[in-house]
């Protein structure tokens, strides 16, 4: 009988089970397929701190066909993060999270053209300014790639700010931080200072200019949506925490 778990990512499996639901149980909600509790990879159980959530991740499994689609379950992906590697490895997911503190996608404006420059302003600067006024900051805005490093109480802070969330947020966190280049932009998405739309708009601003200088291109395109899609179940999966 196959095991009642998320398959690995890369990996598809047939479906074996007709109905999945959510049920409250003691210190959280679990999912169930067929009346059986579903399990993590690391055989844990898989259980969320919300009823939306767990609906949620219960649509996921029922809304699969015959062949199951991990790759079409970002939460259930998420939940599975957050249960099998916030344990033993959260202090060293808080520190991937926070290094992004040091080289934030928002400080380093482009040299020209100087109407790219200006755009990225226009997206950029209200975050920074949110983020200074949130957390006690201050940046280092840098021209060009070259790396300049951050003020140290910056940093901290902002590591302090990604350390006191929760193995659920910061599973909802983490690919925000990382398609974004941004932590401020994934800080300020989680906190509800800004909305989804404006976050991808500040995230894909020069994606956005060098499409519109040079043309689509159909691959770069393709990649674009996928990160999109997974940009936004992150944010849904932080939505669903309440």
């Amino acid at each position: 009988m196959a095991r009642l778990e998320m398959a690995d990512a890369a990996r598809t499996m047939k479906r074996f089970y007709a109905n999945a639901a959510a049920r409250e149980g003691e210190g959280g909600h679990e999912i169930l397929l067929d009346g059986r509790a579903v399990k993590t990879p690391a055989r844990a159980a898989l259980r969320v701190p919300t009823r939306g959530l767990a609906d949620a991740i219960a649509e996921e499994w029922n809304s699969q066909g015959e062949t199951i689609e991990p790759r079409a379950m970002p939460l259930t992906g998420l939940a599975n993060v957050a249960i099998d590697r916030m344990g033993p490895e959260r202090e060293s997911f808080v520190a991937g999270l926070a290094r992004y503190a040091e080289s934030d996608l928002l400080c380093y404006r482009a040299e020209g053209p100087d109407a790219l420059a200006a755009r990225q302003a226009q997206h950029w600067a209200p975050l920074l300014e949110w983020a200074r006024r949130r957390f006690d900051v201050d940046f280092e805005i840098v021209e060009g790639i070259v790396h300049r490093p951050q003020p140290a109480g910056t940093v901290d802070r902002l590591r302090r700010a990604v350390e006191a969330r929760g193995p659920f947020e910061l599973a909802g966190l983490s690919p925000l931080v990382t398609i974004s280049g941004s932590l401020v932009i994934a800080l300020a998405l989680a906190e509800r200072a800004i909305d989804l739309a404006a976050a991808w708009e500040a995230a894909t601003v020069d994606e956005a200019w060098q499409s519109e200088k040079w043309g689509a291109d159909a691959e770069a395109e393709r990649t674009l949506a996928a990160r999109r899609a997974e940009f936004a179940a992150a944010h849904r999966f932080l939505e669903l925490l309440g």
